[in-house]
């Protein structure tokens, strides 16, 4: 059995909240999981202590058999001090598109011009 560490959404329309819980990966995401490991309430500020709450020697046994956490929730665990921190890579997302480098050359060449007036 595939076993995740995942977010179940919960809460109603425009108003998310999300349980940390460990389910068998074909599960549906909303759907039957075998333990609640933790919430996460994204309305509330990044630094609040509440935001992410989890109970980390019960998401430690589930990573020692095997369970694989989905990107959000390794984010969670590398916070906590859980995981090693590992590096990601988008290199084509902080390239501006080509409207936008369009526009900065024309600006750099506006401020070419003035600069030599």
């Amino acid at each position: 059995m595939s076993m995740k560490i995942r977010l179940a959404r919960g809460g109603s329309k425009k108003r998310p909240h999300y349980a940390i819980v460990a389910s068998d990966s074909r599960m549906p995401r909303d759907g039957r999981f075998i333990e609640k490991l933790g919430v996460y309430d994204p309305l509330l500020a990044k630094d609040n202590e509440g935001r992410v709450k989890m109970d980390v020697e019960r998401v430690q046994h589930w990573l020692s058999l095997g369970a694989q956490p989905t990107d959000r929730v390794a984010r969670f665990l590398e916070a906590a001090g859980v995981r090693p921190k590992t590096e990601r890579s988008n290199p084509k997302a902080a390239i501006p598109g080509k409207k936008a480098q369009a526009r900065a050359a024309e600006k750099a060449k506006k401020a070419a011009a003035a600069a030599t007036e």
